[in-house]
């Protein structure tokens, strides 16, 4: 990793998906395997320096997301290193098939780069916001799904990456500038989740951007006495099964919380990983309703899902007050 991409503050005011850009770039130099390709989003990708720069390194399909994953999965099948991006609805639902025959299936192992997921693109409408990329995904065996919680642990999901044998949709939220989790070099390691905040009564496991909401949400439920711990699921398949049934031990309240529809999301996931255990505390599950909503700004969508930190906290003490 260059000094350039240590800098975490740079890599907030970029974003998740200005920060990919700036990866590839990186990767450009020295893997002569690298292939991107896009359907029409070069520049919403990051990726405006790396095209002019790299021409016979990207491909541009036009919007034509099948035949992106189509092309992918050939290319990767004849050693090249690849990854396909466009924003997460168009690059899940619209190729669910080719997902399914040519990645899950073969396992060919192209790296699917979900862009703008959640509820971000708000103002644009549902057509553009992705409440069902996890659960989707989670259904066709093979492909690893990762969301990282901010711009510098997408580096390092990227770095995880060189060499990596399997299939990965990695599910990028939030808009620019985006939550900074973390400000130091740290470990990561795909499958294995991090706790961010210490806590002994509650835990809260959350994905992707919304991150920072469940540590405001940590904050705010200490000044009123309740310990949370936040851990960071950043993968979400494989899940880390082991990591989740010991955080949950001694824990009075289990809370996963996601910019996702809850059916089939984190929240999901984690319930059926410990379902035959039989001391576990109750199960809250925040996220995303099986619903449409009107479009609004980013901001405006959390508070009218409940997502927002606030929101939280008064949802966390209604339930602990009803165990």
């Amino acid at each position: 990793m260059n000094n350039t991409l240590k800098n975490h503050k740079m890599l907030a005011r970029l974003g998740q998906r200005g920060t990919f850009g700036m990866v590839m770039l990186e990767k450009a130099k020295e893997n002569e395997d690298l292939l991107v390709i896009t359907a029409d989003v070069s520049i919403p990708a990051g990726l405006d320096r790396y095209r002019k720069q790299y021409p016979d390194k990207f491909i541009d399909v036009g919007i034509a997301e099948q035949n992106m994953i189509g092309i992918a999965a050939g290319l990767a099948s004849e050693g090249f290193d690849v990854y396909t991006t466009t924003y997460a609805p168009f690059h899940t639902l619209r190729c669910l098939e080719q997902i399914r025959m040519d990645i899950g299936e073969m396992k060919h192992p192209v790296r699917m780069i979900g862009l703008s997921s959640g509820v971000v693109l708000g103002m644009i409408g549902n057509m553009h916001c992705s409440f069902e990329d996890i659960a989707v995904i989670r259904a066709i065996p093979n492909i690893t799904i990762i969301s990282p919680a901010d711009s510098f642990e997408l580096v390092k999901v990227l770095e995880a990456l060189d060499n990596y044998p399997n299939p990965v949709y990695l599910r990028l939220t939030s808009g620019a500038p985006s939550p900074i989790i973390y400000k130091e070099d740290y470990n990561f390691e795909i499958g294995k989740t991090i706790s961010v905040k210490n806590g002994e009564d509650i835990a809260i496991f959350a994905t992707g951007s919304i991150i920072s909401e469940a540590i405001k949400a940590a904050e705010l439920l200490e000044l009123e006495g309740i310990k949370a711990e936040v851990i960071n699921v950043h993968t979400i398949r494989p899940l880390d099964i082991e990591g989740i049934k010991r955080v949950i031990k001694d824990k009075k309240l289990l809370v996963s919380m996601e910019e996702h529809v809850i059916a089939g999301g984190v929240g999901s996931a984690i319930s059926e990983a410990i379902a035959l255990e039989v001391k576990k505390p109750p199960h809250l599950m925040l996220g995303l309703p099986s619903d449409y909503s009107k479009a609004g700004i980013y901001e405006e969508m959390l508070d009218h899902y409940g997502l927002t930190a606030k929101k939280v906290a008064k949802s966390i003490k209604e339930t602990l007050n009803n165990i």
